[in-house]
């Protein structure tokens, strides 16, 4: 594991944020490393305020999309909510759906299956808009490579609103309006949103120009925000600008008062208060899970329903397509780590594996977990049809979109991001695709994003933890992508001898820490790390990186250092 200390910001510019906001040098250093150098910009950060968020209209086609919804509205025409069967297209369609809904009946959703219809829009579903009479498909989430779906849609007299966040190609689809800050003719301020930011961004300027001329619009549109923080954090976008705004307020809705689906899901948690944290891993899995297991279309009953009875009915169904979810990414984990033996390439640049038989709603997770042992960008394939269909995931500074790019002689679509896509290619190319693969990575890979890589943002001396400290730390939340939960480093340590290893198969270390001559014990836990217990014993010195962390015991609260790496004092 490579530590990277990241570099000093000026130090006049630190003392003056110190100054300026009466705090220590430390946590000015933090700020200034997030770019906030004036009290006004801290203010901003620390009071995220909903006032902040940008007008709609900027959005190109906005304009366009809203007189359309209007004109369909207005001629009583049916409208198609569409999204994909991920977190992010399931709560955008959730989102949408429920908005319109509340005030117009000639409207339903429509999410593909990943299995018959695969990723994005799809002919089936237009066939299905087509048979059922809807004239207008708002697609979310999805769309902005649907050239040749949208132009049929036309010669089925269908119009198409499209709300995206993925990259545009060369061509934009010819519908009514394509809403992507991504595209290179939009000056929309902020272009990270998630495609639930996107649908949040549609009934925003919607409720502004049509339903509603006070200032309280956002206020109103409050209750939706559970829906657009479960998708930002789900969907692994920037935790900055507008998202970290609308994420800020969607916490709160989720634990104050979140619509009847989300709350039958919390309930899984035993916790007071939800984070970010939480979001991802609990919430978020089992709406994934649906669309993985079953079908997306589960996930959005779950999160429209308005009675907590029925959906909690509905989380249970969840719940065991979440437990099967599990246990099919446990066998397949294991069967594609023996594959990559099997085929001696333990030593590639690149992990692509395939068999036909595996389930396609767990081969983007199994990517995931193939990147925890192989840290290398990876490829999970199986049968789709008569064609093979793969999750891509990638590792930390590696767009594996621009390396698939250059292997498209050989992929059918493709689509996504920097750190995550999807494709599929005929059969007869897998072999061809996978050694162009390994090609390009080998040759374009840097050799530092070869491991991976704990980035520091200070050292610090660990009597300068307290729960003042902690308290404006836990401020800078919520934390994610380009806003990380700060990570310190602290060295000369020593463990005061009561260091032990635990867990049922001791694979976690907890110690107790001290510092010189400093007699005072510092609580500390890391998970994973039990094999470094030779490290910390018999007294030797060491280094730790670590987050700052609450342990809440037999209802008393303590800070404790949730130790990510160890290395012996001295060590690189």
């Amino acid at each position: 594991m490579r530590w990277k200390l990241k570099t000093d910001p000026n130090n006049a510019d630190v003392n003056k944020l110190a100054n300026d906001l009466s705090i220590d040098n430390n946590l000015a250093k933090l700020l200034v490393q997030r770019n906030i150098e004036s009290f006004d910009q801290a203010k901003h950060f620390f009071r995220p305020n909903l006032d902040d968020l940008h007008d709609p209209f900027l959005m190109k086609d906005m304009d366009y999309a809203i007189d359309r919804i209007k004109k369909a509205i207005e001629s009583d025409e049916n409208i198609l909510i569409y999204g994909d069967y991920d977190v992010d297209g399931t709560t955008a369609v959730s989102l949408v759906y429920s908005y319109f809904v509340s005030f117009y009946k000639n409207i339903a959703f429509y999410i593909p299956d990943r299995y018959n219809e695969g990723y994005g829009v799809s002919y089936q579903g237009i066939d299905f808009a087509s048979d059922n009479d809807f004239s207008l498909i708002i697609a979310l989430d999805c769309g902005i490579k649907a050239i040749d779906k949208v132009n049929y849609a036309k010669t089925n007299d269908i119009d198409f609103i499209i709300c995206d966040h993925h990259r545009p190609g060369k061509e934009i689809p010819n519908a009514i309006a394509v809403l992507d800050p991504k595209r290179d003719d939009c000056n929309y301020p902020y272009n990270e949103l998630c495609g639930c930011g996107i649908g949040f961004k549609l009934i925003q300027a919607f409720e502004e120009k049509i339903n509603d001329s006070s200032n309280d619009i956002i206020s109103k549109l409050l209750p939706f925000l559970d829906l657009v923080a479960t998708a930002i954090a789900a969907d692994i976008v920037p935790i900055t600008g507008e998202n970290r705004i609308l994420a800020y307020y969607g916490l709160k809705v989720i634990n104050s008062n979140p619509r009847p689906g989300i709350k039958a899901l919390i309930q899984q948690v035993k916790k007071e208060e939800l984070n970010i944290t939480d979001v991802v891993f609990v919430i978020a899995p089992r709406i994934n899970a649906a669309g993985r297991i079953k079908h997306g279309l589960h996930a959005v009953t779950l999160l429209t329903e308005s009675e907590f009875e029925i959906a909690q009915k509905y989380a249970i169904e969840i719940e065991q397509y979440n437990t099967s979810r599990k246990e099919l990414d446990r066998q397949i984990t294991k069967e594609a780590l023996i594959q990559i033996e099997d085929n001696n390439e333990k030593n590639n640049f690149t992990s692509v594996v395939f068999d036909e038989n595996w389930h396609k709603g767990v081969i983007g997770i199994v990517a995931s977990r193939l990147i925890e042992k192989y840290y290398r960008p990876t490829l999970v394939f199986t049968k789709s049809g008569d064609k093979l269909a793969a999750s891509a995931r990638s590792v930390k500074g590696f767009d594996v979109y621009n390396a698939l790019h250059e292997c498209s002689e050989f992929i059918e679509q493709f689509g996504g991001h920097k750190y995550a896509a999807g494709l599929t290619l005929q059969s007869d190319n897998y072999e061809k695709f996978k050694a162009k693969f390994e090609e390009v990575v080998k040759i374009s890979i840097p050799d530092e994003l070869r491991f991976p890589e704990i980035s520091i943002d200070a050292t610090i001396n660990l009597s300068d933890i307290n729960s003042k400290f902690y308290r404006i730390i836990n401020q800078f939340g919520p934390f994610g992508p380009q806003n990380m939960k700060p990570v310190f480093m602290a060295s000369g340590l020593r463990d005061n001898g009561y260091g032990k290893k635990v867990g049922a198969n001791e694979d976690h270390l907890k110690l107790s820490v001290i510092y010189g001559t400093d007699q005072k014990t510092y609580n500390a836990i890391g998970f994973g790390l039990g094999d470094k217990f030779d490290l910390v014993s018999n007294g030797n010195a060491f280094k730790i990186v670590f987050t700052i962390e609450e342990n809440h015991w037999n209802g008393i609260t303590t800070l404790q250092l949730s130790i990510k790496d160890i290395k012996a004092e001295g060590e690189d």
